[in-house]
């Protein structure tokens, strides 16, 4: 955890100081530990933040960087990461609960920049494709699990 901490941390003053390039490649090492660390990680709440956080600065940095589609790839991938968590049986009860308590951010934020940037293929088929399963189960009308 705290070597993701520092890159995150190296990576943010980076962000602040426009530096964009060394930025990036400081998110995607963090996203880098925060995947592979995710179902090993001792407190389940950490790793699932640790994605999460790393995900969604990875979207504001394209964002800064005139790349909103790139910024909802990131948006949709973790959402979709925990939304498939949450399913998985095979993880451990609490790293499925943290990853519940976590989508409801992820999908405030996708909506949040849907509303803002509009919709792209991947926020269109995730929505959408979440609202299908939802209508096949019998289920009120929802997107994800919220």
């Amino acid at each position: 955890m705290e070597h993701w901490k520092r890159t995150i941390e190296r990576a943010n003053r980076c962000f602040m100081l426009g530096e964009l390039v060394d930025a990036r490649e400081a998110y995607l090492q963090a996203l880098a530990l925060a995947q592979v660390l995710f179902e090993r990680w001792a407190d389940a709440d950490e790793a699932v933040a640790a994605c999460v956080v790393s995900h969604h600065n990875l979207a504001d940095l394209h964002l800064r960087l005139n790349q909103p589609e790139e910024s909802a790839e990131y948006l949709c991938a973790i959402h979709q990461r925990l939304l498939q968590t949450m399913q998985d049986e095979r993880l451990t009860p609490a790293l499925r609960a943290a990853a519940q308590r976590q989508s409801h951010k992820t999908y405030v934020e996708l909506l949040n920049f849907i509303s803002e940037h509009g919709e792209y293929p991947r926020t269109q088929r995730l929505l959408h494709c979440n609202a299908a399963t939802s209508r096949q189960r019998n289920a009120p009308l929802h997107h994800g699990v919220h």
